[in-house]
């Protein structure tokens, strides 16, 4: 398609692609950079793994809340999902599989990264939802249909977060239970709006997992 984000750069990071074992997808957040995720990933396993970061146009890859109606999100919406699945496909030109593909989102960026992966079901290295969820005025648990494959898919936020309410992240663990996926969800006492050690280090896992995988 062509949108908003189409014309922005892929910021890349970490292993070559074509000599990467795994790939992560990293989506920024409202108001934020690809280099300031790229930034915040840069504790995570590097060695093999490709990091690929699309650029939100102004920074921002839709207008207003991930709770409002979906039509009024757009084009920045669709527009995002489809730059998340140009750097998915990058990985997989470049010859690395989806299963080894961890897609990754903070904030608004995990909002869109929650959706992109519920709306394009199949084997993932994993998923990373942190301070997010699924984008809609309400979540419809049988809006979304196919098979996760077991993709690990972990759900972190803060039980008080000023942006995404316990309950839509409670909502997206529902829906991607119902898609066949390993999912973990943590809520954080009182944590506000951010990123913990203990979220850094199960991403870390996942990574580790992945890379262990391509060396079986």
């Amino acid at each position: 398609m062509t949108g908003p984000h189409q014309d922005q750069p892929l910021v890349t990071a970490g292993a070559p692609l074509e000599d990467a074992d795994a790939a992560a997808v990293l989506v920024h957040g409202r108001g934020a950079t690809a280099q300031s995720i790229i930034q915040m990933a840069e504790g995570f396993p590097g060695e093999g793994v490709a990091s690929l970061a699309p650029q939100a146009a102004r920074n921002t890859w839709y207008p207003n809340p991930f709770t409002a109606p979906v039509e009024s999100n757009e084009p920045g919406r669709s527009s995002g999902l489809a730059a998340i699945d140009d750097a998915v496909e990058a990985a997989v030109d470049a010859g690395i599989p989806t299963d080894r593909v961890l897609v990754l989102g903070f904030s608004q960026g995990a909002c869109l990264a929650s959706e992109y992966v519920a709306r394009n079901p199949q084997r993932y290295g994993g998923l990373a939802v942190l301070s997010g969820g699924l984008i809609g005025e309400a979540i419809d648990v049988e809006e979304y249909d196919g098979d996760l494959e077991d993709t690990p898919v972990f759900l972190g936020c803060s039980d008080v977060d000023p942006h995404i309410a316990a309950e839509r992240v409670e909502e997206t663990a529902d829906v991607f239970e119902q898609l066949n996926a390993d999912v973990t969800k943590r809520l954080y006492e009182g944590m506000g709006h951010g990123v913990n050690d203990d979220e850094r280090a199960f991403v870390r896992e996942m990574i580790e997992d992945l890379l262990a995988d391509a060396m079986s």
